[in-house]
């Protein structure tokens, strides 16, 4: 894969120090040479820009004279806060946080590859990976601490309050290890959906435009930023149904 001009910066900026953490942490480098690869550049670049954002919006924070970046911001909160209202029972806003930290990183990652010379990570495997694991952790510890560990184990055994004594003791047996399978699943499907639609993307905004440089490509352009728009919808959206059944309580 061709070097980026931003990932070559970064290497020559910081390729030895990472270079040697990698090798102390007996990580194989593939390319000691470039130990930062092209999607690691693009995620730093894009949390670099994402906190220059944040702190501008901070900086001017006003209840009098609220400008753009006030009224952008609570825009996006807003909405995702209704979102986690919909789907969340309990205390949605709790979560609002890492929602909206979530979507503007990955919504960040998929429009960043519209810049010339940048490309979007989320086109590359392992970032989508990283969001859904993430996101896999997050929703069980938060339902770990909603419920218990016992009152979470409740949600992997179906119900039991009113049911015969023979499917109280036969129903967990079945259905543990399915929803033990369902929910490693929802890692490889977040993964897969936000990976392919992109990736998908990238080579049809390419191939069109090695084949004719000016006027329809622009319009694949258009397609990838409502692709980029509905991925970061899903990928919260699912991300917010998650965390609704994870901190459900069960009675």
């Amino acid at each position: 894969m061709e070097q980026l001009a931003f990932t070559a910066l970064l290497n020559r900026l910081f390729g030895a120090p990472v270079l040697a953490l990698l090798q102390a942490l007996h990580i194989h480098v593939k390319h000691p040479a470039t130990p930062i690869t092209n999607p690691v550049a693009m995620e730093i670049l894009v949390v670099t820009l994402l906190t220059i954002f944040f702190i501008a919006v901070r900086m001017r924070l006003s209840v009098e004279r609220p400008g753009a970046l006030q009224h952008t911001m609570e825009g996006i909160d807003g909405f995702i806060h209704g979102l986690a209202s919909e789907t969340i029972s309990h205390h949605p806003e709790k979560f609002v946080p890492y929602l909206t930290a979530l979507g503007m990183f990955i919504l960040s990652c998929n429009l960043i590859g519209l810049v010339p010379g940048l490309e979007s990570p989320t086109a590359v495997p392992i970032v989508p990976l990283g969001c859904a694991l993430l996101t896999w952790f997050y929703y069980h510890y938060q339902g770990l601490r909603a419920n218990g560990p016992l009152g979470y184990l409740k949600h992997f055994i179906g119900p039991q309050e009113g049911m015969p004594l023979a499917v109280r003791l036969f129903l967990p047996i079945l259905l543990f290890p399915i929803e033990i399978f369902s929910h490693m699943a929802r890692v490889l499907s977040l993964t897969v959906r936000l990976f392919a639609n992109m990736f998908a993307g990238e080579m049809v905004t390419l191939v069109f435009f090695s084949l004719v440089p000016l006027g329809i490509p622009i319009v694949f352009e258009g397609l990838h930023v409502g692709v980029s728009f509905i991925q970061t919808y899903i990928f919260v959206l699912l991300a917010c149904v998650y965390l609704g059944e994870a901190t459900a309580h069960e009675h």
